[in-house]
């Protein structure tokens, strides 16, 4: 075999990065959406409705954006346990980009009513189920390419996607701010959305150069391909699939409140400035690039469970003291409070990938994982935003907030302890195997 094929090879790197850039355009696109739900929607396609009300409404949209995200994981896992995770991962890829595209010409509230927040609902699902089957493949791709003994890092590289989709969504916002001036919630919030288009190319060009895992080719030379794979992780994973969705919520549920829930939170309670905050948001999605291979490559080291768990355990106890160091309204612990919120989320986010795809056999690992992961997008990053506002609208205050937290860690907490252990030699479902 040509040194191509081999673990350290030229397959290897192309299959890490065409992993890492697609998820990096995927996550650009749907951070993107989520900054315009916080800042220009409501007033663009909910511009009736009192304060309150229209983000409700626009947090609203983003969250069927995120209960659409299981229904791609079910689709997209079903064929790519089926068929393989290369094919799967370029679907996913144009669904996202052409979605985000639209966005981006959408006529908003005063140009055609009603009809507006209907479109932009209908694209936020396409955005949802495109993002929803690209985590479990991406992931997969790049993880079955690499060593046994560092699949924690291996699989952590996409997961850069979501600071590097974050730093690359924040800071064009934050271009664009500058550059159109007040003629950005007029036009200017549109370039963002179209520069999608630019983005496909680069995803489609990277991933076509990449052969198929290893893992899965093996898989299908023994015939172990699944008929079925969807309704067989199901009916024999079930408890390994909700608890890798409850073990999400310490990361997923803050995550949204600490780079999206913040900017309402922020401008419309503090009145701090919105461009201050975009600010501090890049800086600590920044930190992330090493953050989070580096918590992936120290659950190698550690252990996977372990590293999470101190993650789940200092994000729990940072709730209260994260709307303490906000409410300051001083800009250095302002920026404080961010940092520190998104590395513990790191701490959990690096060895995640590992940590969820390790429990599934290679046959049923695209739709087990997959689905794991964004059924936490219903119960955790979808409600969280909605959750948190309905809190701040009831009690004017963050601290029960800070205790949606801290419950949200303890039911995460749970779920690892509760998390069923694979044999790592099992590389097919056992009770699929022929």
């Amino acid at each position: 075999m040509g040194t191509d094929l081999a673990p350290g090879g030229t397959q290897r790197r192309r299959a890490v990065i065409a992993s890492t850039v697609g998820t990096t355009i995927e996550w650009y696109d749907f951070f993107l959406y989520n900054t315009a739900a916080s800042l220009i929607f409501p007033a663009l396609f909910f511009p009736k409705q009192a304060a309150f009300t229209g983000i409700l409404l626009s947090f609203g949209t983003q969250f069927v954006g995120f209960a659409a995200r299981p229904v791609g994981a079910a689709i997209f896992g079903h064929y790519g346990d089926r068929i393989g995770r290369k094919a799967t991962l370029i679907a996913t890829l144009l669904l996202m980009g052409i979605a985000t595209a639209l966005i981006g010409v959408l006529p908003t509230y005063a140009s055609i009513g009603y009809a507006a927040p209907v479109l932009l609902t209908l694209l936020r699902v396409c955005q949802g189920i495109g993002v929803g089957g690209e985590w479990g493949g991406s992931v997969l791709l790049s993880m079955e390419w690499g060593d046994r003994s560092r699949r924690g890092l291996m699989a952590s590289w996409p997961q850069l996607g979501v600071p590097l989709g974050l730093v690359a969504s924040t800071g064009v916002v934050r271009l664009m701010t500058d550059w159109t001036g007040p003629s950005f919630d007029s036009w200017g919030w549109r370039i963002p959305f179209l520069l999608s288009i630019v983005l496909i190319g680069v995803g489609l060009y990277v991933r076509l150069r990449v052969l198929e895992s290893p893992e899965f080719v093996a898989v299908r030379k023994t015939d172990g391909i699944a008929k079925r794979p969807l309704v067989d992780v199901i009916r024999t994973e079930w408890r390994t699939i909700l608890s890798s969705a409850f073990v999400r919520l310490g990361e997923q549920a803050p995550f949204y409140l600490f780079t999206s829930f913040v900017l309402t939170y922020g401008t419309k309670k503090l009145g701090l400035e919105r461009d201050n905050l975009l600010d501090y948001i890049l800086i600590a999605a920044t930190i992330g690039l090493i953050s989070v291979p580096l918590f992936g490559h120290l659950s190698d080291i550690f252990g996977r469970r372990r590293v999470y768990g101190t993650g789940i355990v200092l994000t729990g106890l940072f709730a209260f003291p994260y709307f303490g160091l906000l409410n300051t309204k001083e800009s250095v612990l302002v920026l404080l409070a961010i940092v520190v919120s998104l590395i513990f989320h790191d701490m959990q986010y690096g060895p995640q990938a590992a940590l969820i795809a390790e429990g599934f056999g290679t046959n049923l690992r695209y739709s087990g994982a997959g689905l794991g992961y964004q059924l936490a997008s219903v119960i955790a990053g979808g409600p969280a935003p909605l959750i948190a506002t309905k809190i701040l609208q009831e009690t004017d205050s963050s601290t029960g907030i800070s205790w949606y937290i801290v419950g949200c860690c303890v039911l995460a907490m749970a779920a690892l302890l509760l998390m069923p252990r694979r044999v790592e030699s099992e590389s097919i479902e056992p009770s699929l195997r022929r």
